[in-house]
């Protein structure tokens, strides 16, 4: 008898433990604000073996830097980066680690094909900062120099 308690006790705690994560997962997902992910670190010679996975290409971007100019002290800016496949092969985007929880990326998954073109974005919320701020992103892809950087800057006002 202790037993079934014991394991009913252990399941209904695992159930509750699940539906916590869950419910963390969604309201992460649902919400508008950029925040910070709580992701375990990732090494950057995990992302580099993964880029070069597969056959090598090059690619042009539109701009490797981008000035938001002057906003207001709590907005959240987005820049589209536009990348251009200017190699032979597939362009395949396998990570963009920006440098701060500030920055949130998103970039096309599929692979790019040769002349076709490509979107990285990156979304900045300025609420923890003053003044001007150069914030970075890293692009890993399967080109020969990684990780490729992209920039921006913003001068946040009161």
């Amino acid at each position: 008898m202790k037993k079934i308690i014991g394991l009913s006790l252990l399941a209904t705690l695992a159930l509750v433990s699940c539906k916590k994560n869950e419910a963390a997962e969604q309201l992460q997902t649902n919400s508008s604000e950029v925040t910070p992910l709580q992701k375990a670190p990732v090494m950057e010679s995990d992302l580099i073996g993964g880029a070069h996975k597969g056959p090598q290409t090059t690619l042009a971007l539109s701009e490797p830097s981008f000035d938001f100019g002057k906003i207001k002290k709590g907005d959240v800016v987005e820049h589209v980066y536009e990348v251009t496949n200017t190699g032979k092969n597939p362009l395949i985007i396998s990570n963009v680690q920006p440098t701060c929880g500030c920055t949130v990326p998103d970039f096309t998954k599929d692979p790019i094909l040769p002349g076709q073109k490509g979107k990285i974005t990156l979304k900045f919320n300025s609420a923890n900062f003053d003044g001007v701020v150069h914030k970075s992103a890293e692009v890993y892809a399967n080109v020969e120099k990684i990780p490729v950087e992209l920039t921006f800057t913003a001068d946040i006002q009161p």
